[in-house]
């Protein structure tokens, strides 16, 4: 299988949102980003079809979104503790841009939806009253 290898990154808006005197959040989250594509380009070329390296993918895009979700919940406790939730909002930020990154690959993105709206039809979920 012949297709693009991923590269992904931190996106220099995220990190200039950081405290300039913490380089180490910068650094996690480079060394975050850099596991993800390491763990994904291995997976995506292991797969014997574009299909199976979109589902290794997909399997990525949902646990970001479930991060993003997570670090979305925890900015409102963070505020309504007197603390500054910049680190969560960044984290959260990182997880969406990540997720739009990945969705950007032409050979992706076609396999990406297919594969999402198979996960749909397998878990039961019907729309409508049916």
């Amino acid at each position: 299988m012949d297709v693009e290898a991923l590269s992904l990154g931190v996106p220099k808006p995220i990190l200039d949102t950081l405290p300039e005197s913490d380089g180490a959040a910068a650094q996690d989250m480079q060394k975050a980003v850099e596991g993800l594509e390491v763990r994904l380009n291995r997976a995506i070329a292991d797969a014997d079809s574009e299909s199976e390296a979109a589902a290794y993918v997909v399997d990525a895009i949902e646990r970001l979104e479930a991060h993003y979700e997570k670090y979305d919940e925890f900015i409102p406790e963070l505020r309504a503790w007197g603390q500054s939730p910049i680190y969560a909002i960044a984290w959260r930020n990182l997880q969406g841009d990540l997720i739009i990154q990945l969705q950007e690959y032409d050979w992706l993105a076609p396999h990406i939806d297919r594969e999402r709206n198979l996960r749909l039809v397998e878990d039961g979920i019907r729309f409508g009253k049916r």
